[in-house]
């Protein structure tokens, strides 16, 4: 079962099976809890192991006079599991072997209902022999401003014991956990106070083997690193031999033995009826080497660059485990406040219950393996993430246009991407490498220039400017943008036609020939951008205006059909030419009929304005006719929103949205007119593109097509076949969901220009809204009220000067 009220999602039954709700830190690796309260998908050797799931449990065991109850603080185990499927385990043995890898046969709790309040997770368990009702309550820090606290490589569970019966309970927590870093012999595990270090030694050869995870209760404990050592299944046998009888220990080995395959924390305590008992667990990791590497530059031009691997943010703030677990047990109840108040913040709103639903569970991607942070503290993403590696490197320029959250959640973070793709990823020509290199430096510019990535990123310099104010950042980065922009013209436009006519690369992994709506709409909003910075440098934008409004025209006239944008295909009258040699006769006869493969033609693309989206989140003045982006937006909903796709066919990729799913298809041709070979996705129901044209209709004041849109978006992550924290394309927890975020600034009409302290109001906005705004020196809520405008800081100080109330 599924419902959501207020935002806040609730599961049971076969909802629970998929869920995992990554805890951890921007770029830090993460751990998830699941539905049911197991810890899965330990991510945390700075790359993804999506279904890795060591041995690691709660348990309790209650002293009762007819004898002991033990259960491990999990709800029953998902039936996916049991057989294997999509949650097998990359053990060597698999589910075939009947599962004798996991623990799964332990007793468990009854009745699990798992609830989210990003970015808190809270799970009750039952079960009717036990004397009292559980609770977790699961979180890692997340504090809009503080990077370095929104960074670290940390979770935090707290368990609540309530006694419902009439009489006192004796009874034991226990915590216990193999070692998961183990690699080889060289591993160890080792007390510290109220807790226990897995630790993997490195070797020279192979020094990214190293690692340590820590766990650690917040009060007294006993500590047992000295599990029992045999075969078969010894260890685990005795482990909960000792649970089942209540037993609570202390015990270790000298260093230099072999310490068993894993420890234990216990902690006794007592209830008297209707009492209550509250234990924290503390789990953090430090892995501080990788072999992460992408891309090889010219080792002629830069030999110094070489060896160089990627490191972790926290390794250069730490220098152990023990170091990370000491500043958290210190900083707890700050963390853990500051935490709270912006969730509580957060969900302090009016917005449509599906829409901060979706805002909300796509933050995860922030905590999940997609995120890497380097030691200098600047951001590399990927695209998404496989079951074991990073997928589409490179913190992809026309990827991560869709997402929205982090410049305005963490806006210092999201300007290191934009000093990576002007400052380290364009060369002297103003090319600029869609897909940047790790660790962050230059490197060969021997393919395309993405055209939306690289148009895109000129719009969100403007954003970015506007989000901070700092006019120096700006100057620093103006040449570079002057050049890139320059770039864009004399490649795709070098008639200077306000059109992008040149095949240009794009985020559909082809390139389009002729002019098409939606690498156009970018072009528009890149120039506008860019009058729109030099006007606040006090630099001319003459030429940038000229060509805005000559590609206005144009695009309008040549590119609208009445209903919506679509693409004029040409490939005979350009400067490119197709290269025929080698091609099989049946290519040739197509090419000839068709023109180039890969293209959309009459078709009604969801992205079609998506540069229009982009630029008016950003600020930027109407770049397109406001009726004829609407007529667009609406011909999308109704060619392209299907409630049942069990009619239609994709021979592409399935996975998204398929049978009776409801989704949002990437390209239609009401019209007629559909290539043989349309571009290669088309078909598909694609992660964010859903969130971006919802938003935009949100925008244009659309709220029911917009909210039936996410709801069925939604409905896919339900838990019963995906996971709910998890939208993914590519690879899981895929970046393009971050355009959710713009829910938030698409319902409330309301954006804050830190440049000139202004606050922006869209006139024709729900009457009253009710909403989070995050701002670079602070966040709160925001209530418009018809002609009332009231801001409550929560956070920080965000300093208003004037209001301006647009149409």
């Amino acid at each position: 079962m599924r419902s959501i009220v207020n935002g806040v999602p609730e599961y049971s039954g076969q909802n629970l099976d998929y869920i995992g709700f990554p805890l951890g830190g921007l770029g830090a690796g993460n751990i998830c809890i699941q539905g049911t309260g197991a810890l899965s998908g330990f991510s945390i050797r700075n790359q993804p192991d999506y279904y890795f799931e060591p041995n690691v449990l709660s348990a309790i065991c209650v002293k009762e006079p007819g004898g002991n109850i033990a259960r491990v603080l999990e709800g029953p185990v998902p039936k996916p599991k049991i057989f294997g499927g999509a949650l097998q385990s990359p053990a060597a043995q698999g589910k075939g072997g009947g599962a004798g890898e996991n623990l799964y046969g332990l007793p468990r709790c009854q009745k699990a209902v798992f609830r989210s309040r990003f970015p808190f997770a809270e799970v009750e368990l039952e079960d009717p022999v036990l004397p009292v009702t559980v609770s977790v309550t699961a979180w890692s820090p997340f504090i809009p401003g503080n990077e370095d606290d929104s960074s670290l490589p940390a979770g935090f569970l707290t368990f609540c014991f309530y006694n419902v019966s009439n009489h006192p309970v004796d009874a034991v927590y226990y915590f216990c956990s193999e070692n998961m870093m183990r690699k080889n012999k060289e591993h160890s595990a080792y007390p510290i106070p109220d807790g226990f270090v897995l630790h993997q030694e490195g070797s020279e050869s192979e020094p990214w083997l190293e690692g340590s995870f820590c766990a650690q209760l917040h009060e007294s404990c006993n500590v047992d690193t000295a599990w029992f050592r045999g075969g078969w299944f010894d260890a685990y046998t005795m482990l909960w031999n000792g649970i089942q009888r209540g037993e609570s220990r202390t015990k270790c080995r000298p260093a230099g033995q072999d310490p068993g395959q894993g420890a234990m924390l216990s902690l006794p305590f007592y209830l008297g009826p209707g009492e209550e008992k509250k234990i924290t667990l503390q789990l953090c990791w430090y892995v501080p080497h990788t072999n992460l590497r992408c891309y090889e530059e010219d080792p002629d031009v830069i030999p110094s660059h070489r060896l160089q691997t990627y490191s972790p943010w926290y390794s250069g703030r730490f220098a152990c485990v023990e170091e990370v677990a000491g500043y958290l047990y210190g900083e707890y109840s700050r963390l853990y406040g500051e935490t709270h108040r912006f969730t509580e913040c957060f969900y302090d709103t009016n917005l449509p219950s599906e829409a901060l639903e979706a805002a909300a569970a796509n933050l995860s991607i922030l905590k999940s393996p997609t995120i890497l942070r380097q030691t200098d503290g600047r951001l590399w993403c990927w695209e998404g993430c496989m079951d074991r590696w990073g997928s589409c490197m490179g913190s992809c320029t026309h990827v991560w246009n869709y997402a929205q959250a982090i410049c305005n959640l963490f806006p210092s973070l999201e300007r290191t991407l934009r000093e990576t793709e002007f400052l380290v990823s364009q060369d002297e020509h103003g090319h600029q490498n869609f897909r940047s290199s790790l660790p962050i430096r230059p490197c060969r510019h021997d393919f395309y220039a993405a055209s939306d990535g690289q148009l895109g990123g000129l719009i969100k310099l403007y954003r970015d400017y506007t989000i901070c104010g700092d006019l120096e950042w700006l100057t620093k980065l103006w040449p570079a943008a002057k050049q890139s922009m320059e770039y864009c013209i004399a490649t795709w436009d070098p008639d200077e036609e306000g059109l992008l006519r040149e095949p240009h690369h794009n985020t559909y992994d082809i390139e389009f020939w002729g002019q098409d709506g939606m690498c156009s709409s970018f072009y528009l909003g890149a120039l506008a951008a860019m009058e729109a910075m030099a006007a606040a440098l006090g630099e001319s934008g003459e030429r940038y205006t000229a060509l805005r409004e000559k590609g206005r025209a144009k695009m309008q006239q040549e590119l609208f059909n009445g209903r919506y944008f679509e693409q004029k295909v040409r490939w005979k009258d350009l400067n490119a030419q197709i290269s025929c040699e080698g091609l099989p006769e049946e290519e040739l006869e197509r090419l000839e009929e068709e023109g180039p493969k890969y293209q959309y033609g009459e078709g009604c693309l969801s992205d079609g304005v998506l540069g229009a989206w982009l630029a008016e989140l950003a600020g930027l003045p109407e770049i397109i006719d406001r009726n004829m982006i609407e007529s667009h937006l609406l011909s999308v909903f109704r060619y392209n929103f299907k409630d049942d796709l069990s009619g239609h066919a994709n021979p592409q990729r399935p996975g998204y949205a398929l049978g009776k799913e409801g989704g949002l298809l990437l390209c239609t041709w009401p019209k007629g007119g559909k290539p043989s070979l349309p571009f290669v996705y088309s078909d598909e129901v694609w992660t964010g593109i859903e969130y971006q044209v919802a938003t935009h209709l949100m925008m244009h004041g659309y709220l029911d097509q917009a909210v039936q849109i996410i709801r069925t978006t939604r409905s896919r992550y339900d838990g019963t076949v995906r996971n709910p924290y998890d939208e993914y394309e590519c690879g899981h927890w895929y970046a393009r969901a971050l355009a959710s975020y713009a829910c938030i600034q698409a319902f409330s009409g309301a954006r804050y220009d830190a440049a000139s302290k202004t606050l922006y109001l869209h006139a024709e906005r729900p009457k009253m809204t009710r909403t989070f705004l995050a701002t670079s020196t602070g966040y709160g809520t925001l209530v418009v009220n018809g002609d009332q405008v009231d801001l409550q800081e929560v956070s920080g100080k965000i300093e208003v000067h004037k209001i301006v109330r647009k149409g």
